[in-house]
């Protein structure tokens, strides 16, 4: 199966994509699998879901008071912001959900530290980011993966529906929390298009258009 764990509809502030135009282009990519993880919120994966359930994984991208990011795959509720990496990551087990490490080095200060922090609560590490241009952040990521025996994983960060089927994860069958956690240790990365840094350019200025047009 192709899955792309890491994704963002127009719930997101700083994408542009609508739930149904993400599964649309998922189904276009041939992605077997796409999880909607929009930032601190769920109702757009769950908009997704009533378009296509067999596809679409329900996500949230958590921002914890650490400064990091941490992903819930198949949740049921909102996880709130600024809880600990710890606390976030037991709030998203507590539902049944697997906990996905994304991006664990793009951040401008004390990656080291900040990837320490999620790689320890983490069953799934993204070591290819489409959107992460600066390239010793996946080189690190791969490299802290391996190191910890931790499986790894290839997802676009789409914000914007050209971006879907930029990167992906090569998995055996499964259906639901268990059964990815089941497999994933067959996880296999697959990196296809490296995002200019342009993208990100672009979603700082939709966020910012939203932001003074509230």
């Amino acid at each position: 199966m192709r899955v792309d764990f890491h994704t963002h509809t127009s719930r997101s502030a700083d994408a542009l994509t609508s739930p149904r135009a993400l599964v649309a282009r998922a189904a276009a990519a041939g992605l077997d699998r796409i999880a909607v993880t929009d930032h601190g919120r769920i109702d757009g994966a769950l908009a997704a879901a009533d378009v296509d359930p067999d596809r679409v994984i329900v996500g949230e991208e958590v921002h914890c008071r650490e400064g990091v990011h941490l992903i819930g795959l198949y949740v049921s509720a909102h996880v709130p912001h600024d809880l600990s990496v710890r606390d976030a990551a037991g709030r998203i087990r507590d539902q049944g959900g697997v906990v996905y490490a994304p991006h664990p080095f793009a951040y401008p200060w004390d990656p080291a530290r900040k990837a320490d922090l999620v790689l320890g609560v983490a069953e799934l590490v993204e070591v290819f980011n489409a959107r992460a241009f600066f390239p010793p952040w996946n080189r690190q990521a791969a490299a802290a993966a391996a190191a910890r025996g931790l499986p790894a994983a290839a997802s676009s960060d789409a914000h914007f529906p050209w971006e879907i089927g930029r990167a992906w994860t090569e998995l055996p069958p499964f259906a639901g929390a268990a059964e990815l956690r089941a497999v994933v240790a067959q996880a296999r990365p697959v990196p296809r298009v490296l995002t200019t840094p342009v993208v990100h350019g672009l979603s700082l200025g939709l966020e910012l258009l939203r932001t003074l047009g509230r």
